[in-house]
């Protein structure tokens, strides 16, 4: 049995994990694949071993807009999974890993009813992604696309733990709430700085402390938020 890639399955006491184990089935998670609909009920949750997926609010003319992602840090399908109730975000996966746990919604009631560690990640993991949506929120109203370019890209290689990984104009695009053109512009004024490279679909870091200097406080806040998650492991009750 192999040490979990996910944050917050590693962070179990080895006696839980091998408890849960028998409930996660190891799936790959293609791009673009839809893990949760909007309106619909949640089935599994997943335990993303690399990579990461986007939380989109979808509007009436079909319109996506990114309001939070998920990486090995966390698990997707939470608030509604907790709740039992229907996902109010429609979930996609927007890189690709080979390496994903996915858990039943019944074995994650079972667990959660437990009370007992995987509980307090959980429910710990789900106040940083409210703060998360919180700040993006704010971030989407207040700061240039520029700043919000060079955050996503942050956020997108803290994830992929790589300098190049794919990127289009027309997904980031939906990401970001911005035309393509706009995107083009803006990626453009990065890419003349020294910051990235641009080229047919794949980005690639340049410079990275330049790159945090041009993103806005959100990326330090966000990233704060997740890193206090496991920062104490909480004991079984």
């Amino acid at each position: 049995m192999a040490p979990p890639r996910n944050h917050l399955l590693a962070a179990l006491p080895p006696d839980d994990y091998e408890r849960i184990f028998p409930t996660l089935d190891t799936v790959p998670l293609k791009l673009k694949k839809t893990l949760h609909k909007a309106g619909e009920p949640v089935r599994d949750v997943y335990f993303p071993g690399g990579g990461f997926v986007s939380m989109l609010t979808v509007l009436e003319d079909g319109t996506m807009v990114e309001i939070a992602t998920v990486g090995r840090e966390g698990v997707t399908g939470l608030p509604a999974a907790l709740n039992g109730d229907v996902s109010v975000a429609h979930t996609m996966v927007q890189a690709e890993t080979a390496m994903c746990h996915r858990m039943p919604v019944a074995a994650f009631h079972d667990e959660m009813d437990r009370r007992g560690v995987l509980y307090d990640l959980a429910n710990r993991y789900h106040h940083a992604l409210v703060g998360m949506i919180m700040q993006s929120t704010a971030c989407n109203a207040i700061h240039s696309v520029e700043q919000r370019l060079a955050r996503w890209l942050l956020m997108a290689q803290d994830r992929v733990e790589a300098h190049d990984f794919p990127m289009t104009q027309e997904f980031v695009a939906m990401m970001l709430g911005a035309t393509r053109p706009t995107v083009t512009v803006v990626a453009g004024t990065l890419q003349s700085a020294g910051l990235i490279t641009y080229h047919r679909g794949h980005v690639t870091i340049l410079d990275r402390e330049r790159l945090e200097s041009a993103s806005c406080e959100c990326y330090r806040a966000t990233t704060d938020l997740l890193k206090r998650v496991n920062a104490r492991v909480p004991k079984p009750r």
